[in-house]
């Protein structure tokens, strides 16, 4: 998302990553990536749970010494001004995500309700 932000952004879009890893974790990740847009720790899972994201498959399970239990889906939620959902967009496989121009598509969808 990072080198496509300023097209994301300019549909009207803010972005945010939202994880279950601690923040040093995310910000390890930011700065290897040079992400700018906000990482938000879910330590807890609650903003995953919340949004009925978290992925019960990956429950009890481990990748390398990493629980995987609370792994969200993969994915992106479009929240309004107002905190309400008005979409998601998700893929089943954890490697793939939509791309910017499904998420620019969506966002402009919105603008036109």
């Amino acid at each position: 998302m990072q080198k496509d932000l300023a097209t994301i952004e300019a549909a009207g879009v803010k972005v945010v990553g939202v994880s279950y890893d601690a923040v040093a974790v995310l910000k390890g990740f930011a700065d290897k990536q040079k992400i700018t847009f906000p990482l938000l720790s879910d330590p807890d899972s609650k903003t995953i749970a919340a949004y009925a994201l978290r992925n019960k498959e990956t429950a009890g399970k481990k990748f390398g010494k990493a629980d995987l239990d609370g792994v969200p889906y993969p994915g992106t939620i479009l929240v309004g001004t107002d905190g309400v959902v008005k979409a998601k967009l998700f893929v089943d496989g954890y490697r793939e995500r939509h791309g910017t121009a499904e998420l620019v598509k969506a966002a402009e969808g919105l603008k036109k309700k």
